[in-house]
Parts: C-alpha cells; sequence; structure tokens
C-alpha cells in the first residue's frame, strides 16, 4: 500500500505519533534509474547509544548515484540492510567532526573496501567536508596502518580502494557530476563550533536540503526556501535535565528546539520537512516535538525514524513524495 506524505501525517496525527516504526509502505522503483532521487534516513540519533536509532546519517540516491551525508554509529549497518554494499557509494559528506558525525566512517571507509558483497570498493573514497577532512583522513590512515598493510598481504585486497581522497571544501558548489551539484553552506552550530556546513542537493531540478546541527539560521532559511526536502536537525531538553546537568544547557544553545525549527519551516516553506538527529534529552518524547512543531507550522512534516524513505518525483512535475518504512523497494 502507498500513501502520499499528506495522508500519511493525517493518519499519524490522528493515532498520537505513536507508531511510526511499525508501518511499511512498498514502492516500485521509477520507470527510469536516471529519474531516480531518492533521501533514506540510515541514522536519525544523536550521541545516545541505542539500537533503535543509529547515529546520525542520511543517503541521498540521484540517478545512479549515491551518497552519504555524515556517518554516526550503526549507519553502515542500516545500508548493508538496504542491500546496498558500503563500497558503492560515490562520495561522502561531512557537516563538521563531532564525533557523533564521524564514529562510524571508519566502518564505512575500510568494511567498504573488503571484496565481499556487502564491500566491493575497488577504487578511491571521495571525502568532502569542511576544512580539517584532509588531516582527518591522514590521520585515520596512520591509525589503521597495521591493518591495511595486513589485509592487502592475506587478502591480496586492492590498494587502490582503501585510499582516501579528501576534499577540503569552502561553501559554495562542491561536487558537479552527471547532473547532480552539491552546495555546501555555513549553518549555525555555535560560535565555539565552525566550521560547520549544511548541503543542498540538485538534481533534475529537485532540491534537497540538509541543514546539518544548527540552531536557527538564515541561511539554512535561504538554501531551503521552497525545497523539495528540507532534513533538520532538533532537540528537546526538559527542564529539570537543565537545571540538573549544567553541560545540556550548551546542547540546548547550539541546537534547534521545535520552535526554532518551525520558524525555519514557515520562512523556508518546503514542500516537505523531516526531523532528523532528533534529541530526546530528559522526560520528553517526539510527541511532544510533533506537537510543538505543529502549533507552530502548518506544513507538512515528518517525524524522521531509522530507514524512511522517500521518493521525488522527477518525471511529473504534478507527482507528490511519497514515502516507505523498511528495507524493501
Amino acid at each position: 500500500m502507498k500513501l502520499k506524505v499528506g495522508q500519511f501525517i493525517a493518519a499519524c496525527l490522528l493515532c498520537g505519533l505513536s507508531f511510526w516504526s511499525s508501518l511499511l509502505w512498498a514502492q516500485s522503483e521509477p520507470a527510469s534509474s536516471t529519474a531516480l532521487f531518492r533521501v533514506t534516513l540510515l541514522g536519525t540519533g544523536t550521541p545516545v547509544p541505542q539500537i533503535n536509532r543509529a547515529g546520525n546519517s542520511t543517503l541521498i540516491e540521484a540517478g545512479n548515484q549515491k551518497f552519504i551525508f555524515d556517518f554516526g554509529r550503526n549507519a553502515s549497518a542500516r545500508l548493508w540492510q538496504l542491500g546496498i554494499p558500503l563500497g558503492r557509494i560515490d562520495a561522502f559528506f561531512l557537516t563538521h567532526f563531532h564525533s557523533d558525525h564521524i564514529i562510524g566512517f571508519p566502518d564505512f571507509w575500510l568494511i567498504g573496501w573488503l571484496q565481499p558483497a556487502y564491500g566491493s570498493r575497488k577504487l578511491p573514497l571521495q571525502l568532502y567536508g569542511p576544512t580539517g577532512v584532509k588531516a582527518f583522513a591522514t590521520g585515520l590512515e596512520q591509525a589503521y596502518a597495521s591493518d591495511i598493510a595486513t589485509r592487502q598481504q592475506d587478502e591480496q585486497t586492492p590498494l587502490d580502494g582503501v585510499m582516501i581522497d579528501a576534499h577540503d571544501c569552502l561553501p559554495g558548489l562542491v561536487y558537479d557530476k552527471d547532473g547532480v551539484k552539491i552546495y555546501s553552506f555555513n549553518n549555525d552550530h555555535g560560535d565555539k563550533i565552525k566550521p560547520s556546513y549544511g548541503y543542498r542537493i540538485v538534481y533534475r531540478d529537485h532540491v534537497v536540503v540538509i541543514s546539518g546541527d544548527t540552531r536557527y539560521s538564515p541561511e539554512v532559511v535561504k538554501q531551503a526556501t521552497g525545497a523539495d526536502i528540507l532534513i533538520h536537525s532538533v532537540s528537546m531538553t526538559s527542564p529539570e535535565l537543565l537545571k540538573a546537568n549544567p553541560g545540556y544547557k550548551a546542547i540546548a544553545a547550539h541546537l534547534s528546539a521545535p520552535e526554532d525549527a518551525a520558524q525555519v519551516f514557515n520562512q523556508a516553506r518546503p514542500k516537505l520537512v523531516i526531523l532528523s538527529h532528533i534529541g530526546l534529552n530528559g522526560d520528553v518524547t517526539v510527541s511532544n516535538i510533533a506537537g510543538i512543531v505543529q502549533n507552530h507550522y502548518n506544513g507538512a512534516f515528518v517525524i524522521g525514524e531509522d530507514l524512511m524513505r522517500f521518493n521525488i518525483p522527477t518525471q511529473d512535475s504534478q507527482g507528490q513524495i511519497s514515502m516507505w518504512i523498511g528495507a524493501g523497494k
């Protein structure tokens, strides 16, 4: 059964947003692979170690190309749940250097280099991100030098596939190939967390924007205005926890509360908002977040769950974004 996003949101709001992960929508692929423009949430979580939400990570498929944005804990396992080899990704994009966004990168890199079906990379891994990505890659290559040498000698794994071709990028166009253009831009993750990027992905005159970790940001509004999909971070902390643990004050100060996120949505008016990288700190729930956003924003939005998938129609300009949950096509 396939539902449009508006129908899905209406059903979930009526049922109290309590059963997201139990729903499954089957959807056929677009008639032509070049028409594919799809978003999959690999991980919607935060630094909190948990099974139901992998660390923050998003898969974007555009035509025959596949891209991953941020590399949280267990995101590689989510990718393989979809039957996509870790070595199949055309390029990786980092928003910033917080550990929960990079902790899963060695898994994508090294396991993706192995030659069984779950890996199979034979060409250098392409990595884009803020200034510092090259140094990050160099440090990893040094840290894992023994493993790389051992596997190459023992398993004869081709060395090209374990090389990292890292690109330090300034805001602007960072990727342009086969009709896909990807732009980085500065968001606002607080005065002490710089550089910090969001990304704008353009394919066949359709647009997906990933906010990255940010509090209210006029630049996110600018980049997301009229977009097909805006994927935006959100965080909510109970007043009791803010009082009991001062560290959460800093977290709250550099992330978007539901009210802040709704302000962005009202100004940008994308066709669909997906809330991801969902921070639930203290006695708060996704229903609390959804209720606040609904009270401040009358557009279409979805509370993200791992393995939610969204197709953007690129052949029929009148088509609607469709959605389903799970590893099936």
